[in-house]
Order: C-alpha cells, then sequence, then structure tokens
C-alpha cells in the first residue's frame, strides 16, 4: 500500500511539472480601455507598457494561471494633456500607485472557443474581483520561429469608482470603464 502512495504522489509531481510557462508577445499585443466622455462620445487608451504570463498544463487551458502587470505611467490616450491629468491624484495617482496588476482565480470554459475568466484586480490601491470574458482563438505553429503561439481576446467591464479611480464626476465620465486585450503568447 505504501509503495503505491508513493507511485500515486510522484506521478502527481510528474503532471505538475508538465506546467508550461506562456510569455506574452508584446509586439502583438494591446492592453486597451474605453470610456464615456460626456455620456455622448467613447474615448479609447491603452497601456504602453504591461506584461503578462500564462502558465498551464492543459491543451485547452482550461487550468492556467495568468498574471498581469501594467506600468500606470504609460497610460496613452493620444492625448499628452489628458495623460498628464490621468497620471494625477485626481486620477490614477501614478506617483503612489505606479502598477496596476490582475491575478487570475480560474479559467473556466463556457462553450467552444469562449471562457470566463475570474481573478483579482489591484488598481489604485484596491483590489476587487473582477471576471472577464476570453475568446481563445486557437494555438498555432509560428512558421519562422517553429515555436507554439496561442492567442487571446480579452473583454470585461467594471466600475473605476470601485476603485477610487476618478472621484464623482457624473455627467462627465461614465463610471464603467471597458476593457479590451488582445494578446499572443508563445510557448516557452
Amino acid at each position: 500500500m505504501k509503495r503505491v502512495t508513493m507511485i500515486i504522489a510522484a506521478v502527481m509531481v510528474s503532471l505538475a511539472t508538465f506546467a508550461q510557462t506562456w510569455n506574452l508577445d508584446k509586439a502583438h499585443a494591446k492592453l486597451g480601455f474605453t470610456i464615456t466622455h460626456l455620456m455622448v462620445s467613447d474615448v479609447e487608451g491603452s497601456f504602453k507598457s504591461f506584461d503578462i504570463t500564462l502558465t498551464s498544463s492543459k491543451e485547452d487551458f482550461s487550468d492556467a494561471v495568468i498574471t498581469l502587470s501594467a506600468e500606470v505611467g504609460s497610460i496613452n490616450t493620444d492625448n499628452e494633456k489628458r495623460d498628464t491629468h490621468l497620471k494625477s491624484p485626481d486620477f490614477f495617482e501614478a506617483a503612489k500607485y505606479p502598477t496596476l496588476t490582475f491575478k487570475s482565480k480560474a479559467l473556466t470554459q463556457v462553450s467552444g472557443k469562449n471562457y470566463k475568466l475570474t481573478g483579482d484586480l489591484t488598481m489604485h490601491g484596491i483590489t476587487k474581483p473582477v471576471t472577464l470574458d476570453v475568446v481563445y482563438n486557437g494555438t498555432i505553429t509560428h512558421p519562422m520561429s517553429k515555436k507554439l503561439v496561442a492567442g487571446f481576446k480579452v473583454s470585461g467591464t467594471f466600475k473605476r469608482s470601485d476603485f477610487g479611480v476618478g472621484g464623482a464626476m457624473p455627467g462627465m465620465l461614465s463610471d464603467e470603464v471597458t476593457l479590451v486585450a488582445n494578446a499572443e503568447f508563445v510557448k516557452q
């Protein structure tokens, strides 16, 4: 019996070692957001400096562990004056809270290529759970590098007030922020 228990333990440990790390291909990735201004038009922006890691041992990524880190100071809305204001204490307080992070808790397949990603988003010093929609676009062997590449599109909404970003601005900015990210990952 002791030998069987040891064999089972060894198998479990070896299965855990099959987890593969997938690194972000930054040339083929974007972390963006949209917010409504004056309740009549959408303003888009992105974070220019961010990194995401994905670790999974399953081909369908159902056991994936995902971490994201973005530099708040890299926010870009194609308007320097607005970007400076967004980095100020009125919004993100980039000097005090230089990084926003996301750490996954679960990636659950809903149907086909569609998943729900749950995890903790930390922004402006506040951590809250969020649920995001994920579309797994597939996996392919890159024709030049011969490495396996996987593609994903992530979207979802959250309230900026939940994170203390921007204070109360009724009529100026929507409380709801839409996140849209596209990413390719290369299997290591």
